[in-house]
């Protein structure tokens, strides 16, 4: 390798090298410090360029892009408190264990703590949130230096992608001349041809690095394995998903649902609300309440997969039970904040369903009899007649809400098609009213620290990775949050069919008892903008359009899906008169389910 000088010879070969461990694309912040990082990645043929004005934006882009994928899109930006605008993201990312790989440039070491321009306390700026932290070595064309710089870049994409994964931050200090300019005797000629190691790596990452699978060991796989089948009425809960592929995957879970005869409950974010619908539970945040279920039997063995589910009523419903729960965790990390499970299983998910379901299936005989294998069947069927008689009766309703706008989305997705859904109320309506259905839908959103900033990046930053239509649904706040985000739709070339739910302030006040105090609650919680989003479309080169009515929302939506370009339809709705649909139709869900 050549360069015209250390700078470049340095960013050049971490860029080299990051590529080298799987890394296919970049979001670039304009910067002066970070010049040689931002001219590497330019220049290198094996690496896409998606290139933003604000830090902020560009951070939670790569996150939906990770999400996505799975690999880190590496996050560049120039000192100062530039890097301070990644840090919302990064927290993201930590919580929601989405591969993250952060670059912040630096000045010199001598001029920290020098009252010197631009130059900040950049050192594990971003705390406990990263899995790990280097401040690199100043740039020097020396061998030893360059492949330390290289290991760093190799163990930088592994500890991102590690178990559990997350983000990664490393801190580049630059003097200048920062361009590629040439700077003699900076960088010997000879210098890749004396120190081949370090001026040309290796073919392939500088260090591979082979990352196991948690297992079991037989003997406790066969005792979790006994008692799901000794068990008349199992659950399996599949909570937010650690990205990709859903945990466990599709197959897995849905041969450990057959080979257990337990219904999957399957958080819209799982992987498995959509994808397969045989044995899948969607309705269970309306009717799983004290009025119904005081009348069931409690389960008695849970599995739960994946995060903690977004349904507080489920979450619940699982502390009042007095079942034998198992947490399976890949990194044995502890995601239920009830503290009522009684197992942590540090396991890989996908192996650990299919290990269970083989091993049910092996030894079903001598662990059931006849009227165990009627007691689970009799459970099964009470689930099936419960989500019956409530998506019965979201199709009767046939009124003009929130919850309905949602549940109409998420019945029109296209297959396949990627759905990213803002927190606040969009999440929670997605739990309630996207019925199960077998179209491939990848729904994605930020549970990690259910934040409502860079919700319109992260989703067009998952667009960009895939060629499957993208739908975002997102809150008037969470719109306007991330406006700044909109110009990547030009920027990075991506579209969007973005469905925009205006309710004129934070709905979700409406389901916290502050709401009989007024004031503060209008002014203070529910903060009503008044604002027009109509002017976004020559803003940002979109379509506009508002929608009043199911119907006209389901003619734009279609009409978006197979259309290029980005639209974005506008709901109009009324927040309190919206959640007083809500509880209605939770009073009238408990009394159907209650009395089938």
């Amino acid at each position: 390798m050549t360069a015209p000088n250390r700078n470049a010879l340095w960013a050049r070969t971490l860029v080299e090298e990051l590529v080298a461990s799987g890394v296919d694309a970049v979001c670039l912040a304009p910067g002066s410090r970070s010049t040689p990082l931002t001219v590497a990645f330019a220049e290198h043929d094996e690496v896409e360029v998606f290139s933003h004005l604000d830090e902020r934006s560009a951070a939670f882009f790569a996150l939906g892009r990770a999400r996505r994928t799975g690999t880190p899109t590496p996050v560049v930006c120039t000192s100062g408190t530039a890097a301070a605008n990644f840090h919302p993201a990064v927290v993201e990312a930590s919580q929601a264990r989405v591969p993250m790989v952060v670059l912040t440039a630096d000045r010199p070491p001598e001029l920290r703590d020098s009252g010197a321009n631009q130059t900040v306390d950049q050192e594990k700026l971003y705390g406990d949130s990263v899995r790990w932290y280097a401040d690199v070595a100043e740039p020097e064309a020396d061998a030893r230096k360059l492949r330390s710089l290289r290991t760093t870049a190799a163990r930088a994409v592994a500890e991102a992608t590690g178990t559990p994964a997350g983000p990664v931050h490393l801190n580049l200090p630059f003097r200048k001349p920062l361009e590629p300019v040439e700077v003699p005797d900076d960088v010997p000629a000879d210098f890749a041809e004396r120190n081949p190691l370090a001026g040309e790596g290796r073919d392939g990452p500088f260090v591979s690095v082979a990352q196991g699978a948690p297992a079991l060991d037989a003997d406790d796989l066969e005792s979790v394995a006994a008692a799901v089948a000794a068990a008349d009425r199992g659950l399996l809960v599949a909570g937010p998903s650690d990205v990709p592929p859903p945990a466990p995957s599709r197959d897995a879970l849905a041969a450990l649902s057959e080979a257990t005869g337990f219904p999957v409950l399957a958080d819209p974010l799982s992987g498995h609300r959509f994808g397969h619908e045989e044995g899948v539970v969607g309705g269970y945040d309306a009717y799983l309440v004290p009025g119904v279920t005081d009348d069931w039997p409690d389960p008695d063995v849970v599995v739960r997969f994946g995060a903690s589910p977004t349904s507080k009523t489920l979450r619940q419903y699982l502390e009042r039970t007095d079942a034998r729960q198992f947490l399976v965790d890949p990194a044995g990390g502890w995601r239920e904040a009830t503290f009522t499970a009684t197992d942590l299983v540090v396991a890989d998910p996908t192996r650990f369903a299919r290990g269970v379901a083989d091993a049910v299936d092996r030894d079903a005989g001598a662990w059931a009899d006849a009227s165990g294998a009627d007691a689970r069947t009799d459970w099964r069927a009470r689930f099936e007649r419960a989500e019956a008689a409530y998506w019965d009766l979201v199709d009767d309703v046939g009124e003009y809400f929130e919850g309905a706008v949602v549940g109409a989305v998420a019945d029109l997705l296209p297959d396949p098609a990627t759905l990213f859904v803002s927190n606040s109320m969009p999440v929670r309506d997605l739990d309630r009213f996207a019925r199960p259905r077998a179209a491939d839908v990848t729904a994605l959103g930020n549970r990690g620290a259910s934040g409502i900033d860079g919700i319109t990046s992260s989703a067009l930053g998952a667009g960009s990775a895939t060629d499957d239509p993208l739908v975002l649904v997102t809150g008037d706040l969470a719109y306007y949050h991330d406006m700044n985000g909109l110009l990547a739709l030009a920027r990075c070339g991506v579209d969007a069919t973005v469905v925009e739910i205006n309710n004129d302030g934070g709905g979700i006040f409406h389901m916290l008892p502050i709401e009989a105090f007024d004031p503060p609650f209008t002014e203070q919680f529910r903060t009503p903008h008044g604002l027009d989003f109509e002017p976004t479309d020559d803003l940002y080169d979109l379509s506009f359009d508002r929608v009043e009515s199911l119907p006209a929302l389901r003619e734009a939506v279609e009409a978006s899906v197979e259309s290029s370009g980005t639209q974005v339809v506008e709901v109009v709705t009324d927040a309190e008169a919206s959640h007083r649909t809500r509880e209605r139709l939770q009073e009238r869900a408990v009394e159907r389910v209650a009395g089938d």
